[in-house]
C-alpha cells in the first residue's frame, strides 16, 4: 500500500473517493491541516505523498517526504506551495486543472446574479423579520468585463452571453483566437488593456492567477478607472485584490458593490480592523466556495490520485506537473545513490 496524506478538509469533501482508494493500492489517511502537525502525521504514518488545499506551506511538509514524493494540490492555484523548495527536495507538484472549472464559472455568475438582486441583504432581512423588497436590475443588455479568458473565463463568458444576453469584454495579455472566443464563448471582443476592457462594465469579473506580479492587480488606480456603476466579483484569488482600497472605493461610492469568494487572508481577517469588508451593505461575500460542489471535488480528488499513480509508475509526461525541473533533480538523487 502506497500511503498517503490528505488534509482534513479535502478528505471530507471526497471521502468516498479516498476511501476507496485502498481497493487500487492507495491508503489515504486524514491528516492535519496545519504544517507542523501535518508534516508530523506524514512521518508517523509513513506517507509518501500528500494531497493539500490552499494553505501555505514553507518549511516542515518539504522535510517531511521523501525524494520522488507528490505534493498534490487538491484544486488549481497551487500560490501556497514552493515549487522551488520542492524541487530542491526533488518532490513533484501537481494540481488538477480543468477539474473544477465549471463549477467555479457557475458561482461567478451565482454572485453576480446575487449582486444584482440585492440576494444576500434581502435574505438576511426576510430572516431577521423585515419585509422590505428592494429595487433590483436585469443582466440581459448588461456588460461583463472579464479579467483572464483562460478556461473559467471562457465558460463564465458562454454562460452571461448566451444564457443571459449580456455583452461580453474579454481582457487578456496572452495572445488568443478572438474569433474563436467570439464563435464558441460569445465573447464581443477580446482586448490586452484593462482599462479598456472595462470602460463600459457594469460588471468586472477576475480570472487571472496569484503570481507575484498580479498582487493587489485590482488596486487604486484600477478601481479609479471603473464607472461608478460597476460591480466587482472575484471567484480567482484573493491576493488579487487590494481589499483596503477597495473598502475605500466602495465606502466612498467610486465603486457599486462587490462579490468575493476568496480573500488575502483565509478565513477571512481584515487588513486592516476598521475597513471591513463584512461591515458594508454593498458587499456579498462567500467563504471560498467555488469549487466546493460534490461533482468538482470528486473530480479533484479522482486527478489528484491519478497524478500520484502516474508519478509512482514514472509516467511523469502524463503528470500535471508544476515543477517540471524536478524531473533532472531525481535524476541527478539517482545518479548519486548509484
Amino acid at each position: 500500500m502506497v500511503k498517503i496524506a490528505v488534509t482534513e478538509l479535502e478528505f471530507r469533501k471526497a471521502d468516498n473517493i479516498f476511501k476507496h482508494a485502498a481497493g487500487e493500492g492507495l491508503s489515504c489517511i486524514s491528516a492535519p491541516t496545519e504544517e507542523k502537525a501535518l508534516a508530523a502525521a506524514v512521518c508517523s504514518a509513513g506517507a509518501r505523498h500528500v494531497i493539500i488545499g490552499v494553505e501555505r506551506y514553507t518549511g516542515p511538509l518539504y522535510e517531511a517526504l521523501s525524494a520522488g514524493g507528490v505534493i498534490a494540490r487538491f484544486g488549481v492555484g497551487h500560490d501556497g506551495v514552493d515549487k522551488s523548495l520542492a524541487t530542491a527536495k526533488g518532490l513533484l507538484c501537481t494540481n488538477t486543472p480543468g477539474a473544477l472549472d465549471d463549477s467555479v464559472a457557475e458561482h461567478a455568475l451565482n454572485l453576480l446574479l446575487a449582486a444584482a438582486r440585492h440576494t444576500a441583504t434581502v435574505a438576511a432581512e426576510l430572516r431577521a423579520g423585515k419585509w422590505s423588497p428592494r429595487l433590483g436590475g436585469e443582466l440581459q443588455g448588461k456588460t461583463l468585463a472579464i479579467i483572464g479568458c483562460g478556461a473559467i473565463g471562457r465558460r463564465v463568458a458562454r454562460i452571461a452571453a448566451r444564457g443571459l444576453g449580456m455583452k461580453v469584454i474579454g481582457c487578456e495579455v496572452l495572445d488568443v483566437n478572438v474569433a474563436q472566443l467570439q464563435s464558441e464563448f460569445g465573447f464581443a471582443t477580446v482586448v490586452k488593456k484593462f482599462d479598456d476592457a472595462v470602460a463600459a462594465a457594469d460588471f468586472v469579473s477576475l480570472h487571472i492567477p496569484s503570481l507575484p506580479e498580479t498582487r493587489h492587480f485590482l488596486n487604486s488606480p484600477r478601481l479609479a478607472r471603473l464607472p461608478a456603476r460597476c460591480w466587482i466579483v472575484n471567484t480567482a484569488r484573493g491576493a488579487l485584490v487590494d481589499e483596503v482600497a477597495l473598502f475605500d472605493a466602495l465606502t466612498a461610492g467610486r465603486i457599486a458593490g462587490a462579490a468575493l469568494d476568496v480573500f488575502e487572508r483565509e478565513p477571512y481577517e481584515p487588513a486592516v480592523a476598521e475597513k471591513d469588508l463584512r461591515t458594508l451593505p454593498n458587499v456579498v461575500l462567500t467563504p471560498h466556495v467555488g469549487s466546493s460542489t460534490r461533482e468538482a471535488c470528486e473530480r479533484m480528488a479522482r486527478r489528484a490520485l491519478q497524478n500520484i499513480r502516474l508519478a509512482e509508475a514514472g509516467r511523469f509526461g502524463e503528470v500535471d506537473l508544476l515543477n517540471r525541473d524536478v524531473l533532472a533533480k531525481l535524476d541527478e538523487l539517482r545518479r548519486t545513490k548509484s
